[in-house]
């Protein structure tokens, strides 16, 4: 009994493990009788051959007959092929890069993340239509806004990176040309050209602006300039900061590609979000200040500004013989507070500079401020940081007609007393410039969004015999992709 107990064992194993291979081979085994071995035998060659196996070849005048223990050897090496090609197969996988196509563009990632490369794109064309207030020259228009596309990523854990150019207008320029040092949460240093910290609503996208246009304290905050930063988050997120040494630019204007003047400017920006991810309702609050100091002098429209209503109309500028004659120096308290649907942001700024014509020096400040409301009437969350996304993108036939959001906007920019009449000729440029927009936003979807803005701009000033520049009034439209 006992030498006779191993031999049957094998042969039940090996008659299971084959009538296993013949469920593999989606050949059904009869319930009259088993299949015999020569049957299994092809089978077997079968699935090797699937795999990649070479069967075993026949010798010529070997005629023994394949037993149960041949076949199951066979699978033995079999059933270790096909796990070394698992594994194979998963050790791939696993360093392969993931490609991602989605709403916010497309990206190329690397197996560990360390690396990736994420291609973006903004295009808005834009409608302008005046009615009254603007100077000869001024046509209504359709125009090509903005056309730029973005590529940016990281290179291993330490560097990130981010090239925009503009090919909006009559020629290319770049917008946006950095690298970021990532050192930690805590501390990144970012050198190239990317946007000053001092303004609020300059540090939003363009993108994700309520109005179509920027309001007044953005023609005195600097825009986009040349240098290099320290900033980082602490706190958890709940506070950011920003400062960095920059070639200076003037009031709301890119740098040019050099120095303009030998000096050199210093910016700064603190916010805080003390609830920042809770659940309260003051959740969405954020405060700060922002602000600047530096010296420049010169001439010139890379050195003293020129500021222009929402409807990017120009309504000051000094005298052709005014120049800088240095300190300059910008602060600007600001802050946002967002609650569901509902949104408020509302800044201000003040930007003071030395100025000399011929022999009489002054120190003049001007200063704006502004408020924007904004409520998303089909229930969706408004943010400073992106755009509303539709909980129903639009779909005709099937009830999906995006988010549609109500702004309003209203605010002052007034010019220094002490400019009129030496440094800027009170007949070609206004006083005091105070602007209010109402608009309408569509968003169809996430990446596709339609805007109609109402605006109206009323100023002191600006005309002659001391009489005030007619009203500003238009309408403008604007259709933005965005991914």
């Amino acid at each position: 009994m006992r030498t006779h107990s191993g031999p049957r064992k094998r042969k039940g194993s090996g008659v299971a493990i084959l009538g296993a291979l013949a469920c593999s081979l989606a050949l059904p085994v009869s319930a009259q009788r088993q299949p015999t071995v020569q049957e299994l035998l092809q089978r077997l060659e079968a699935l090797e051959r699937r795999v990649g196996e070479a069967p075993k070849v026949a010798v010529e005048g070997d005629s023994a007959p394949a037993t149960l223990g041949d076949l199951d050897q066979r699978l033995r090496i079999l059933e270790r092929r096909l796990e070394l090609q698992q594994e194979e197969t998963t050790a791939r996988a696993k360093e392969a890069p993931v490609i991602a196509v989605n709403d916010k563009g497309a990206s190329l990632k690397s197996a560990n993340g360390d690396y990736e490369i994420k291609i973006r794109g903004l295009i808005q064309g834009d409608g302008r239509f005046f009615s009254s207030g603007v100077p000869s020259g001024t046509y209504d228009t359709f125009l090509l806004r903005t056309a730029r596309p973005t590529i940016e990523g990281t290179l291993g854990k330490w560097i990130g990176f981010r090239f925009t150019p503009e090919f909006a207008g009559d020629s290319a320029s770049i917008v946006d040309a950095y690298a970021d040092l990532k050192f930690s949460p805590a501390a990144t240093v970012r050198l190239g050209k990317f946007t000053s910290p001092v303004g609020l609503e300059r540090l939003q996208s363009s993108s994700a602006l309520s109005d179509i246009e920027r309001a007044l304290p953005s023609e005195l905050a600097p825009n986009r300039d040349i240098g290099v930063q320290l900033q980082g988050e602490l706190a958890g997120s709940k506070v950011s900061y920003a400062i960095g040494v920059f070639n200076g630019t003037v009031d709301g204007r890119d740098a040019v590609t050099t120095n303009p003047d030998d000096e050199f400017e210093v910016a700064g920006r603190l916010f805080v979000e003390p609830f920042k991810d809770g659940a309260g309702f003051w959740s969405g609050l954020g405060f700060g200040i922002g602000g600047s100091v530096g010296d420049t002098a010169g001439t010139g429209n890379n050195i003293l500004p020129r500021y222009r209503t929402p409807g990017q109309v120009q309504f000051f500028n000094y005298r052709s013989a005014v120049a800088a004659d240095g300190k300059r120096t910008r602060w600007s308290p600001q802050g946002y507070f967002y609650r569901n649907q509902f949104g408020l942001l509302a800044e201000y700024i003040a930007s003071k500079q030395e100025l000399q014509v011929g022999a009489t020096s002054a120190e003049l400040e001007n200063t704006a401020w502004q408020a924007t409301a904004s409520y998303v009437l089909t229930g969706e969350d408004a943010s400073y940081r992106g755009v509303v996304k539709p909980s129903k993108p639009f779909s005709p036939g099937k009830g999906g007609w995006g988010a549609w959001e109500l702004v309003g906007r209203y605010g002052e920019l007034e010019i220094d007393d002490g400019a009129f009449p030496l440094f800027a000729d009170p007949v070609v440029s206004a006083r005091r410039a105070k602007a209010w927009t109402l608009g309408v936003n569509w968003y169809l979807t996430s990446n596709l969004k339609l805007v109609v803005n109402y605006l109206d701009t009323q100023f002191e000033g600006g005309a002659a015999a001391g009489a005030d520049r007619d009203n500003e009034k238009a309408v403008f439209s604007r259709l933005q992709v965005a991914f």
